[in-house]
């Protein structure tokens, strides 16, 4: 008789599939028992998860976006519901993905699987009326932002804050210094991080004003020298096409994307995940995004934050500047670089509030935590 216990993990974007794969291997360092199933990518797939999707299709923002993976969301969807019906999991994890994961999160609860949410949806900048829909189908939420649990625990859903997994993900060890030496970068050079997204919608909006942006600065600061880490969901050719008109000799460089961050002097990037990467790197940055214009305008109606950028809102104010929609225009986002580039004490407010980030995270051992739960919930010692 086969005991071990059957566990199903979805993850539809990047950050989520790094997540995942993390929570595998503390999983596996706890207990042989545990065997898992699921939807993400190379990374969930390098730790032996059984893939039934990969999240590569599935990765999308904004509401027409949508439209041009509807197939391979709808897809996904009977995948995950005949495979509940035929294996009975034990567990399902749910990672982030809310408009997939909170409609599945259903079809686990009415199939009698207990479900753990991973990375809370963020009810704190729009919809908080899904907090009433998790509460009656989500058995246990584990959040990583220290402001998340208050708002569960207000409607008495059983949470528990356990950290971002980021910092277990990132190089704690890694120096400004050794990753210069890393990348081939040398010590004195002004050294600029473009980083335009993880999917290939963000890369066709944002790598050319940001390529616009780089030649403008290059023009002020004739020593400057620019590096785009190219994301594990994005072709290089891509990322090629998009700098092949460009006077200036762009470097990329296959993932490596911390690194980058260690070593700039300033990170000109697409608001997301990344940009608290940077944040707990220590680097001053502008952010960025474009949106389609339906989904701007659904947007503004919906969403009650100030900020935009991770790094921002941890932060609890707008301490690096953040460009949306007609704002992103080569001129503007050099213009806010320069400001940061030619202000010390303007960089070392940045820094000092940066540091501050990590104690604010939680600290390390989130991916433990999380797993010491999903086994808890499943009966595991």
């Amino acid at each position: 008789m086969n005991s071990r216990k059957k566990v199903v993990i979805v993850a539809g974007e990047p950050s989520g599939d790094l997540y995942g794969a993390k929570l595998v291997e503390a999983m596996a360092s706890l207990s042989p028992k545990v065997e898992c199933y699921g939807i993400g990518g190379s990374e969930m797939e390098k730790t032996g998860v059984h893939l039934l999707f990969s999240s590569a299709e599935l990765a999308v923002v904004g509401v027409t976006e949508v439209l041009a993976k509807v197939g391979h969301i709808w897809r996904a969807w009977r995948q995950m519901k005949r495979f509940i019906k035929d294996h009975k999991p034990h567990l399902a994890v749910l990672i982030d993905y809310p408009g997939f994961n909170l409609r599945l999160a259903k079809v686990f609860h009415d199939n009698a699987v207990p479900v753990l949410y991973y990375v809370s949806p963020q009810v704190w900048a729009w919809r908080p009326g899904r907090i009433k829909k998790i509460a009656k189908r989500v058995a246990k939420m584990a959040v990583i932002l220290p402001f998340e649990a208050s708002l569960y625990e207000q409607e008495g859903v059983d949470v528990e804050f356990v950290g971002h997994p980021l910092l277990d993900i990132l190089d704690a060890g890694l120096s400004r210094e050794k990753a210069r030496r890393q990348l081939g970068v040398a010590a004195d050079a002004l050294f600029i991080g473009l980083l335009p997204g993880s999917r290939g919608g963000e890369v066709k909006a944002l790598l050319p004003p940001l390529v616009g942006a780089a030649e403008i600065l290059a023009s002020d600061f004739p020593t400057s020298r620019f590096m785009i880490p190219l994301a594990s969901t994005i072709g290089r050719d891509a990322v090629q096409g998009c700098i092949a008109g460009s006077r200036l000799p762009i470097e990329i460089v296959e993932g490596r994307a911390f690194e980058v961050m260690k070593a700039a002097d300033l990170l000109l990037m697409a608001s997301g995940t990344a940009t608290l990467e940077g944040a707990i790197a220590g680097v001053p940055m502008v952010i960025i995004y474009r949106l389609s214009p339906i989904t701007y305008l659904i947007g503004r109606i919906l969403v009650k934050v100030k900020c935009i950028g991770l790094a921002n809102i941890v932060v609890g104010r707008k301490v690096v500047p953040e460009l949306l929609q007609g704002e992103v225009t080569p001129q503007r986002i050099a213009l806010e670089a320069k400001k940061i580039l030619q202000d010390h004490a303007k960089r070392e407010e940045i820094k000092d509030e940066f540091r501050l980030i990590t104690d604010k995270l939680g600290g390390k051992g989130a991916s433990q935590r999380v797993a010491r739960i999903a086994l808890q919930m499943m009966g595991v010692a």
